[in-house]
Formats: C-alpha cells, sequence, structure tokens
C-alpha cells in the first residue's frame, strides 16, 4: 500500500527566513542545504524524512504519533517562505516558535502551527495551537481564503512572526492575523501527521 507522503520544497531560491525589520538590515537565510537534513532534527513520531531532488521528504508510519523535523536553532522575529505538495488528503503543518520540553507532556512539541489542510473545510494557512490551546485562526475568519490551497499542486507559505503578531499567507492569499504573546521564539518544524493505517 501506497504510504501517504507530504513533500516541502525548501530549495535555496524559495525556502528562506528573513531576519530584520528594515531593508538596510535584512538578509534571508536558507534553512535547508539542499543535500541533508544539516541543522534539524526529528522528534516524536517515526515518519521518515529524507532528501531527495533538492527536496524534504516526509513519508507517513502508520501508528505513530505526530512526527515533527526541527531546526535545531530557535528564532523569534521571522518571515519564512517555503513551497510544500501533498500527495493525498493528509493533514499537516508548519510549526513556528514551537517548544519541546521534557517537563511538558515528555517532551510533546507543541506551540504555533501554520495549518496545511487540502481537505473540503479549506483551513490551510489557518493557526493551530499544537498540544496547547487548539485553534487561533481558523479560516471560518476568512472564508475568502478557504480556496488559497491547490491541491495537488505546489503551495506557496509565507509567515511572517513580528514581535506579538503573526501572519500567513498561502499562494500569495492573506489568510490568518493573529495577536499573541504567548511565546515569543522556538524551532521551526515540519509536521507528519499521525495515520491509524496507509491508504
Amino acid at each position: 500500500m501506497k504510504k501517504p507522503v507530504i513533500v516541502f520544497c525548501l530549495l535555496l531560491a524559495s525556502c528562506s527566513i528573513l531576519f530584520g525589520q528594515s531593508s538596510h538590515e535584512s538578509s534571508w537565510h536558507n534553512l535547508f542545504n539542499g543535500k541533508d537534513l544539516s541543522g534539524w532534527k526529528q522528534l516524536n513520531g517515526k515518519a521518515q524524512y529524507s532528501v531527495n531532488n533538492n527536496e524534504i521528504v516526509g513519508t507517513t508510519v502508520a501508528n505513530t504519533p505526530n512526527s515533527f523535523l526541527t531546526t535545531v536553532e530557535e528564532y523569534g522575529d521571522f518571515i519564512l517562505e517555503l513551497e510544500l505538495r501533498m500527495d493525498s488528503m493528509m493533514n499537516s503543518g508548519i510549526q513556528i516558535r514551537s517548544e519541546s520540553k521534557a517537563d511538558y507532556q515528555n517532551g510533546r512539541v507543541h506551540g504555533y502551527q501554520v495549518e496545511v489542510d487540502p481537505s473540503p473545510r479549506g483551513w490551510s494557512g489557518g493557526l493551530y495551537d499544537e498540544a496547547r490551546r487548539g485553534w487561533l485562526y481558523n479560516m471560518e475568519y476568512n472564508p475568502a481564503a478557504k480556496k488559497a490551497y491547490r491541491h495537488g499542486e505546489w503551495n506557496k507559505y509565507r509567515i511572517e512572526c513580528i514581535g506579538n503578531t503573526i501572519r500567513t499567507w498561502v499562494n500569495a492569499i492573506p489568510t490568518a492575523h493573529v495577536i499573541d504573546n504567548m511565546t515569543p521564539e522556538g524551532f521551526i518544524a515540519l509536521q507528519v501527521h499521525s495515520v491509524s493505517k496507509h491508504c
């Protein structure tokens, strides 16, 4: 049986992080070298992460918790851009300003998550608080953005975290806008959602 796969296109030209708030101070930094997973580590579940054709590929493993490929470094204020594509209707997400602490649910990854939701619900680009408070901003607040995600195609995400403001875009369409100061910095992670069986 085929395992659901999500492909994160972290190409040098299309996925990077921007630091600084003025044009004179800003500089893009690539999070992925296109060759291997240096600078990243896996937490929680046992999904398989690999590098293929300059892309990070996440493949589900049945009956294992949510898996997260996290940056080793932590980030506070930044702009993140990346492209991703999924081959099924699986749910996924991009963690930002997130944490994993031994004294919190035995190290379970928690924090802000930008939703990847190809289902008819259409909540891609919404903001979820993984393993903490749940939905902070779903697409019922912004119905016009429900069709921003293009199923079976490459989708470009832009995520801005500046101070206590988090804003998201999917394919250049504004999706979520949240003011929240619970976690000012943390790692970035690519989620492969848990599944009970493979399609």
